[in-house]
């Protein structure tokens, strides 16, 4: 028996993601929780069959169900990101040409993001998987600002290598729908999950 289980309970939430943009998130909206990435890489996003919605729900499930195996008295929430333009997914550059070649195709072009989230409810194993998009408009980048965005490094870890949330949304001339689903967690969405398993903001002590 894992010892390591013991002091979890279904009352505790677990994030099931090392990104910092999600923790950012979930810490802004008040709730406590504990962050526990996947022990397993997710598989690419290229190598993925079905719709973008369809996608981004099953990298999130993925995520989610690694985590609750060791997790399994808490209840474990994960999402994953991606990028679709015209049917074709992006997600996290593999390196700066990849994040250039992405960039160069997401600029011209209004492109949605969707994020898939998985909640695992831990008293009694129920599932509630979910997504939601948002649709932007970039300002296309000129030769030079393209090159500082690659040289700056901001692109890595980040579906369709950029983040609204860089350079004060610079390059983002229009969003239309939730801000923090582009960030990486849609907000009411998943406060809703989370209230259905009885999880409300809260602060630490």
């Amino acid at each position: 028996m894992n010892t390591s289980h013991e002091p979890f309970n279904s009352t505790q939430l677990i994030l099931a993601s090392a990104s910092p943009r999600r923790k950012m998130l979930l810490t802004q909206w008040g709730f406590a929780f504990d962050v526990v990435p996947s022990p397993v890489d997710e598989p690419a996003t290229s190598s993925q069959r079905g719709s973008p919605e369809d996608v981004a729900m099953a990298l999130s499930k993925f995520k989610a169900e690694n985590v609750f195996q060791i997790r399994s008295r808490a209840t474990v929430l994960a999402a994953d990101t991606v990028v679709a333009l015209d049917g074709k997914l992006y997600g996290k550059p593999n390196d700066a040409s990849d994040a250039r070649r992405i960039l160069s195709d997401l600029m011209h072009h209004p492109h949605d993001v969707i994020t898939g989230v998985t909640l695992i409810d831990g008293r009694t194993g129920k599932r509630e998987i979910a997504s939601e998009t948002s649709r932007i408009t970039m300002t296309p980048m000129s030769p030079e600002q393209l090159d500082a965005y690659i040289d700056s490094g901001l692109w890595k870890g980040k579906a369709g290598a950029y983040g609204v949330q860089d350079h004060d949304d610079e390059f983002v001339r229009k969003l239309e729908g939730n801000f923090s689903n582009v960030v990486g967690l849609p907000k009411g969405l998943v406060v809703s999950m989370l209230a259905t398993c009885e999880i409300n903001p809260t602060e630490r002590a």
